[in-house]
């Protein structure tokens, strides 16, 4: 399939629901040389992947973001995140700079457990940071950390959604899984966390947290796919619960990362048992949209 074919497909599925297209909040842009060094890991299908991984959308920045937006991509994230310390105060710097050049993408942050993560993320902040990024299980960090209170109390403050990938897939980290964040949300009740992945495998475990937190949220990325179908189902047991969070489902894909096409990600979702267009329209758009953009939906395209 050519990407003229895959950008038709993909804008007939969101035209099809009567939306004017689609916001995406878990896509990666990263400086050349960390992407050069993601793109590595996954090809050499390392120990947090655990399989192999072909990467679908291997191409130039500027390419990248030019198929977000043939896609009819309205809004995306550039989600950033640290391995080690002294790290994150440079990828903000760097994803900041490709927010102003890059209007229709999120000033998006991240953090790591340092002494001076306090300081950078208020630095973020003040500089407009519209979403963070935490990644527990490339980080090995537990967000119950004393080093991070700071960072999480000013987060929450702010108001500003934070995309974790707090489950344990592809393969368990140190600090995943649903008992970390269970501890952090009675520390911090009004964080607006986005669960990456639904919190896959612990899928039930995670819909039970969001149940209970107001301020929680969950994107599908990669969940339902053939790919992760193979390893990771989602119980059908879980879709009506799913089903009834739809106010509090986001849409994601983790592109460029994932080795199928985009438009696999859409129908798999589109495909769900008992998923109506409203619920589509929610989880596609609308719920984006009113979490990041409540003063209007950006108006690239």
């Amino acid at each position: 399939m050519t990407d003229e074919d895959e950008a038709l497909q993909v804008r007939q599925i969101w035209s099809a629901l009567g939306l004017p297209g689609l916001i995406d909040v878990h896509t990666h842009f990263m400086p050349k040389s960390v992407m050069d060094k993601v793109w590595h890991y996954f090809d050499s299908a390392g120990p947090l992947i655990g399989r192999r991984w072909p990467i679908h959308y291997r191409a130039e920045e500027s390419r990248r973001v030019q198929l977000l937006r043939e896609f009819g991509v309205r809004g995306f994230t550039a989600l950033v995140y640290p391995h080690k310390p002294q790290m994150s105060a440079w990828l903000n710097q760097w994803a900041a700079r490709f927010a102003r050049e890059t209007p229709d993408c999120l000033a998006t942050a991240t953090f790591y457990p340092e002494p001076d993560a306090g300081d950078y993320v208020e630095a973020a902040i003040r500089g407009g940071a519209q979403a963070f990024k935490s990644h527990l299980q490339v980080g090995r960090y537990e967000p119950n950390n004393p080093l991070l209170d700071h960072v999480w109390g000013v987060i929450e403050d702010a108001g500003i959604p934070v995309v974790i990938h707090c489950g344990s897939g592809p393969v368990p980290g140190d600090h995943t899984g649903p008992d970390p964040i269970r501890r952090l949300l009675r520390r911090y009740p009004r964080l607006r966390l986005i669960v990456a992945h639904l919190g896959m495998p612990e899928y039930t475990e995670f819909l039970d947290i969001c149940e209970g937190s107001a301020d929680v949220r969950l994107d599908t990325t990669m969940a339902f796919t053939p790919f992760v179908d193979e390893t990771m189902p989602f119980p059908l047991s879980q879709l009506d619960r799913l089903r009834q969070l739809g106010d509090r489902i986001l849409f994601g894909s983790d592109f460029p990362y994932i080795p199928y096409g985009y438009v696999e990600a859409m129908r798999s979702i589109t495909r769900l048992p008992g998923i109506d267009d409203d619920w589509l329209r929610k989880v596609f758009y609308e719920n984006a949209a009113a979490l990041f953009y409540p003063t209007g939906a950006p108006a690239f395209t």
